[in-house]
């Protein structure tokens, strides 16, 4: 199964926000949309990711005026994408690995969905009771 089977669930709505908006539009937008990250864009291209997690660290030392920076002084950077074509416990592992939790969806260099931590743990905790649910019925009719 690829990440284009969780967009296909989820929606390809991405919510972004693009290169050089203030922090506060920021804040308005992911507590607005109840989300957690937002990719920064450069003319539709993904150069960025904001998160929740970047906002707090800045806070702590520039305090509110955090507000009024620029978003792409503030996100995390190079922006570590996914294709769709790649396949979920891939995607996991990689997000894992780096300690991440968003990861936008990039195909052919156009901004087509993001993916949660959150989104593919629900997938993997689905397969693994359908895989338990076959076992049972398996054992069953034994």
């Amino acid at each position: 199964m690829t990440i284009a089977a969780i967009l296909g669930r989820k929606g390809e709505s991405v919510i972004s926000i693009e290169q050089g908006s203030t922090v506060r539009e920021a804040v308005t937008r992911l507590a607005g949309n109840r989300i957690g990250a937002l990719p920064v864009t450069r003319d539709g291209e993904v150069i960025g990711v904001l998160s929740e997690r970047d906002i707090v660290y800045c806070l702590e030392s520039e305090s509110g005026a955090v507000l009024d920076l620029p978003v792409d002084k503030v996100m995390t950077t190079p922006a570590i994408t996914v294709a769709p074509d790649v396949p979920i416990l891939a995607a996991l592992s990689q997000m894992s690995a780096k300690r991440i939790r968003h990861l936008p969806v990039v195909d052919r260099g156009r901004l087509v969905g993001i993916v949660s931590i959150g989104d593919l743990v629900a997938w993997r905790i689905a397969r693994i009771e359908e895989e338990a649910e076959a076992m049972r019925a398996y054992i069953q009719s034994a």
